[in-house]
């Protein structure tokens, strides 16, 4: 069975924030509502921006203990694995290499979401929401050479502890579509660097490959896996429930279980309001999709 991972965000009352939620109490909540665990961001909520990232985790690894929560994982990137300057590109590798131990140690996190740096176009009137400028569109031969190359990095050191790094196709990044996320692994060629799909970003994209044509681009560098809807409106999309949005996850799972992806799967709530409630409704429909395959 694949671990049902909570995304943070059911339990932020804003983007990075907790609100008077502490993490003891977003791992209970995560427990009480069924899931099997809960992906964190990989720095502190603004409410702990005092904790260093080894006392932030620890208190993680508590909360895991304390409700059986049985895997817990982390965004954890190279943001700056683009910057022209060598020592900065090192700076951030071992730091990143640095988090990916401590997270290892302390939670036994085999898994972690990941990130390269974010790239916008070089086109002044392009839209910021127009993200097919933006991304791998707008990635020069340099951006490709210099983030291969720091993963190539990352990989090799976190390669001995067993972790596996899935970049979130996402959109402003050089892994925001299919083929180039696919290619981008390609070149990195570590068996710790592979794909966490986020089809609802992809969807943002007015060209792309369907749900069935992505798993299979993927293939067995597929690690992980966001499920979140959305439906089109004039000059954009509104997030909806798992269930409501055009994305078909009941054809997706379906998927999933034909190639025998064995990875955990994440739900995510990226929309405002009562997310503990949502996630409680998002869980439901995703277990009787299961359910019913």
């Amino acid at each position: 069975m694949n671990p049902i991972i909570m995304h943070i965000n059911y339990g932020e009352m804003t983007w990075d924030s907790y609100g008077k939620r502490t993490v003891d109490d977003i791992c209970r909540i995560a427990a009480e509502l069924g899931f099997d665990g809960i992906e964190f961001r990989g720095a502190p909520p603004k409410e702990l921006s005092y904790l260093t990232f080894k006392e932030y985790v620890q208190q993680v690894a508590e909360g895991k203990k304390k409700y059986g929560l049985s895997t817990i994982m982390f965004a954890i990137g190279l943001r700056g694995c683009t910057d022209p300057d060598a020592a900065v590109r090192d700076a951030n590798i071992a730091e990143s290499v640095e988090k990916a131990q401590i997270v290892n140690d302390l939670c036994d996190t085999t898994i972690c979401n990941c990130f390269a740096s974010n790239i916008r176009s070089s086109i002044s009137t392009a839209p910021g929401a127009a993200y097919e400028f933006h991304g791998s569109a707008a990635a020069t031969a340099e951006d490709w050479d210099l983030t291969v190359d720091s993963f190539k990095k990352f990989a090799a050191k976190v390669e001995p502890l067993g972790m596996k790094f899935g970049f979130e196709t996402h959109m402003n990044y050089i892994h925001d579509l299919p083929v180039p996320a696919k290619k981008l692994v390609d070149l990195i060629d570590s068996p710790a660097i592979g794909i966490n799909m986020d089809y609802g970003n992809t969807v943002y994209f007015p060209v792309r490959p369907s749900v069935t044509e992505t798993i299979d681009i993927y293939g067995d560098k597929l690690f992980y896996t966001h499920l979140k809807n959305s439906s089109a409106v004039a000059g954009g999309r509104i997030p909806t429930a798992l269930g409501d949005g055009e994305i078909n996850h009941r054809v997706y799972l379906e998927k999933l279980m034909e190639v025998g992806f064995t990875g955990p799967i994440g739900i995510e709530a990226p929309r405002g309001g009562d997310r503990i409630w949502f996630a409680q409704n998002d869980l439901a429909y995703f277990k009787a999709v299961a359910a019913s395959l």
